[in-house]
């Protein structure tokens, strides 16, 4: 393997060390005699040899903690004829337990590596990735430049000129940052469409966090493509996630510089492929016919539906005029966009056209011509992880958008984006912080309570919780014996609207009409009540999603 430098070299091998979870120390080093210049060199595992006795002996009053173990994982390089060092002996196997890829960036090495890097994490902090391709590229003898990689999909090029312009400068250095992220970190994904004149059109690229995200919460994704309705900005989309906190991810960012649906199948294949081709169970988007038909044809097993978030968004910004007129504008449309029950649902739809005059309004008109392809009570049965309730109250990523301009440099964007989604990731760290180190308190002594408090994130434990309350004043009404199971209606106490329930003892199922946990994933107050009145203390384990839990990424 060859580097021009020895400082390449150690780069090279504290970025693996990194993936599989130590720190390098830089060991012994030889020198030409001739030039002065470095021969060989060794790195090694911080944890190599053994402390030697210190002297002081009794004297020490604070002795520092034993950090070697005499590990002989190291690597070692010899500069050749050409002036390159190559790899002359590298040992793989660790004689201790190495450091969980969440605590990498506390290692020493690691630290400073972040520190070197103008600001920017490092690609490799807090991401998890089985190490046996490096240690084979290692061993192998595969150099950096030997190792080439084509970003250009030469199978699935555009039949039409892109239609946003994009300076060739700006393609050319996008596409030589991204090469660079590749070269530093093997695990990069990025890819390059090209379009009918062989101009470089759409670009898609994920970091290997990225990667680990998806593979985790790839189960929702939100297709954003908002940015590119405004012309003034470049084409930019992202594919969105959900953690475990209900915290946004990114998993995903590309431009989409062509305007068909030969882009968006590309993209959407592009993305598949990047992700081991693991597809998600359901994916929202905005209202675009080309995204559409691109989904269809690319994730034909997948659910889709159209963002209820986004629609919202859209209206309100068409509809600005009337909430400058009105203070309850925004949260009376919000309040009907986001009804999950479908009577209440056309109905406060109704009312909203009478009390604001918009009986008339083609926008409005066409949204509730499509109700069925966005609208909460038509959808229920499929599963999007409460990610719209998230997205409600993040939004999405709003500062990025000074940096879409033409003004500013492409690669002023994509670095400034970076930085905004390792903000992101620094509060998925401080949320497991807080949820290892806090319990969150109960209503009383409750053993359904003390036993998902223990499973559950905080966030979800309070959304468990809630439910939990609702379910005291539930109530109910009638129970109906049938051949396989018992049905139940429940209803609150002192309302009118029912909710059916079955209950079937073979595995303690329970089914409720509201379809909250095929929504959400979290049991409602109704089936709770049925839990209760079977003397279930206990939610069922297969009531509890993975996704959902403290363990969610183990």
């Amino acid at each position: 393997m060859g580097f021009d430098s020895e400082d390449l070299a150690y780069e090279f091998y504290n970025a693996y060390a990194a993936r599989v979870g130590f720190s390098v120390r830089k060991d012994y080093v030889n020198r030409s005699k001739v030039d002065g210049a470095v021969a060989s060199r060794r790195y090694t595992c911080f944890r190599e040899g053994y402390r030697q006795n210190d002297k002081r002996g009794s004297k020490v009053k604070r002795p520092r903690k034993e950090t070697r173990v005499g590990c002989m994982a190291q690597l070692v390089i010899s500069r050749q004829s050409d002036g390159r060092y190559r790899i002359t002996h590298f040992e793989e196997r660790h004689n201790h337990e190495l450091v969980h890829a969440c605590k990498v960036r506390m290692l020493r090495s690691q630290k400073r590596s972040m520190t070197n890097q103008n600001g920017e994490s490092s690609p490799y902090g807090g991401a998890e990735m089985q190490p046996k391709s490096l240690a084979e590229l290692l061993l192998t003898g595969v150099g950096i430049e030997d190792d080439f990689y084509d970003p250009i999909d030469h199978e699935m090029r555009l039949t039409s000129k892109r239609a946003y312009y994009m300076k060739q400068e700006e393609a050319e250095s996008l596409n030589l940052y991204l090469q660079s992220k590749k070269l530093k970190d093997p695990s990069f994904v990025y890819c390059v469409q090209l379009d009918v004149e062989e101009e470089m059109t759409n670009f898609f690229w994920a970091d290997e966090k990225m990667l680990v995200d998806y593979g985790d919460f790839g189960d929702v994704v939100y297709f954003d493509s908002t940015y590119r309705l405004n012309k003034d900005w470049r084409p930019l989309v992202l594919f969105f996630g959900i953690n475990n906190h209900k915290q946004i991810l990114v998993f995903g960012a590309a431009f989409v510089y062509g305007d068909t649906s030969e882009s968006f199948k590309w993209l959407f294949r592009t993305f598949v492929k990047a992700m081991s081709g693991k597809t998600p169970k359901t994916i929202l988007s905005d209202r675009e016919a080309a995204i559409t038909e691109a989904i269809v044809s690319e994730l034909p097993e997948t659910h889709h539906r159209l963002c209820t978030w986004q629609i919202y968004q859209n209206a309100l910004k068409h509809l600005s005029q009337i909430g400058v007129n009105s203070d309850s504008f925004s949260s009376d449309l919000c309040g009907v966009f986001f009804n999950p029950e479908e009577e209440e649902f056309v109905n406060s739809w109704k009312v909203m056209l009478d009390t604001y005059g918009l009986w008339e309004n083609d926008l409005l008109h066409g949204i509730f011509e499509e109700r069925e392809k966005w609208a909460v009570p038509y959808n229920k049965h499929i599963f999007a992880a409460d990610i719209e309730t998230a997205l409600l109250s993040e939004g999405s990523i709003t500062s990025v958008r000074k940096y879409l301009k033409p003004e500013s440099h492409v690669l002023q964007f994509v670095k400034h984006f970076g930085r905004v989604v390792n903000e992101w990731r620094y509060k998925e760290l401080e949320a497991n912080y807080d949820m290892g180190h806090h319990l969150p308190r109960l209503m009383g002594d409750v053993v359904m309570l003390k036993q998902v408090r223990e499973v559950y994130t905080p966030v979800i434990f309070k959304m468990f919780h809630q439910e939990y309350e609702n379910c005291l004043n539930n109530v109910i009404n009638e129970c109906i014996d049938t051949e396989s199971s018992v049905e139940f209606k429940v209803s609150t106490y002192g309302q009118v609207r029912q909710y059916t329930v079955l209950y079937s003892s073979e595995n303690d199922s329970v089914v409720c009409s509201c379809m909250k946990f095929q929504f959400v994933g979290i049991l409602c107050s109704h089936a709770l009540k049925v839990l209760d009145y079977r003397n279930i203390k206990i939610v069922p384990s297969q009531y509890i999603l993975k996704r959902w839990t403290r363990k969610a990424r183990e």
